[in-house]
This record gives structure tokens, C-alpha cells and sequence, in this order.
């Protein structure tokens, strides 16, 4: 069994770390870029279309990672004040792209609030469930959600990849220190 010791009388109070130091202590952590993409039937009588008519979202994150091997599992997190929280809060099936050096105009483009996204950035189709499928993508999975566990001011997203899409070869690219970089393929 493993024990911790009780930190020495000279030890300062601990305390939980600030929002701000939290995310410049993480900024420092290079991370996958990817782009998960939703879609959900509407629920609301004033949207377009009416109820029932499909609601695309898509995002950009860097939470992206395998949870489990078997059964496989990934995760990701989005913020619940999100606009892309409210499709991905009722959403059955996602797509997680991770992205090539070549897609940061994807990257900004998913990361940019207060704009149609899939108008701004016309590389994808429809896919399974009507879900959104980018093109030229490093690794694509469509996948089922199968757990939403509040944590926080954000979700965390379980779910089962259900099929691998079209993948290529190449770098990929990462977010580190606040802007997308590159690392050897």
C-alpha cells in the first residue's frame, strides 16, 4: 500500500491554484488539436426549420484523449456555457478530427464564437446520423456518446468510436503556449 506523509510543520497552507495560474501552468502542456462536430434536432420552436429540424455545432479542443482500450473510450471536455453546449448536451453521435499541420485554418476557424463555422469552413460533408465529417483530416471518429459527467464549468464527454474514417498521413498539429505548432510526422 501506498501512504503520503503529512507535510512538515515549515510547509506553507496549501491552497487550490487560481483559474489564471491553472491555465498558464497548462499552457505549457502541448496537446493534440482537434475538432469534434454534433449535430441534435431542435428543440425549440423558434429555430429554424422548427422543432425537430438538425442543429449543426462543431469545436475546437485539445482535451481530446483514450480513456479506455477495452472497451475503447475517449473523452473530451467542452465549457457548458459554450454555444456548441446546448447540441452536444442532446447530440447521440460526434466525429473527433484530429487535425493535420496544414489545418490550422480549421483549428481557428472551429475556435471562433459568434459565427456559422461550417459555413466558414466548407471542407466537410454530411455523415452517419447527419453528423459533420471534415475532410483531409490526420484521424476521424464517429462515435456514440455514452457518458456527460459535469466537472466543473465544463462536460466531460465519454464515447465509443464506432468506425475509423478516412485518415492520411503527415504531422500532426498541436496547440502549445497559446498558438498551433507542429511536430515531426
Amino acid at each position: 500500500m501506498t501512504t503520503v506523509e503529512r507535510p512538515s510543520a515549515d510547509v506553507t497552507e496549501l491552497r487550490p491554484v487560481s483559474p489564471d495560474l491553472f491555465r498558464a501552468l497548462l499552457r505549457r502542456q502541448a496537446t493534440s488539436v482537434t475538432v469534434v462536430t454534433a449535430v441534435a434536432q431542435a428543440t425549440d420552436p423558434a429555430c429554424l426549420g422548427g422543432i425537430g429540424a438538425p442543429i449543426r455545432a462543431g469545436f475546437t479542443a485539445t482535451s481530446f484523449t483514450s480513456v479506455s482500450l477495452d472497451p475503447p473510450l475517449v473523452s473530451f471536455c467542452l465549457g457548458v456555457a459554450s454555444s456548441s453546449w446546448p447540441v452536444l448536451s442532446r447530440a447521440e453521435h460526434v466525429a473527433v478530427h484530429l487535425l493535420s499541420a496544414g489545418q490550422r485554418e480549421a483549428a481557428t476557424v472551429f475556435a471562433t464564437s459568434g459565427i456559422d463555422r461550417f459555413a466558414a469552413y466548407p471542407d466537410w460533408t454530411p455523415g452517419p446520423f447527419g453528423v459533420p465529417l471534415l475532410t483531409g483530416v490526420l484521424v476521424r471518429l464517429l462515435c456514440r456518446v455514452v457518458h456527460r459527467v459535469p466537472a466543473g464549468d465544463h462536460a466531460l464527454v465519454i464515447a465509443e468510436p464506432l468506425a475509423l474514417g478516412d485518415h492520411a498521413d503527415g504531422p500532426p498539429l498541436v496547440h502549445h503556449r497559446g498558438g498551433y505548432t507542429t511536430v515531426p510526422a
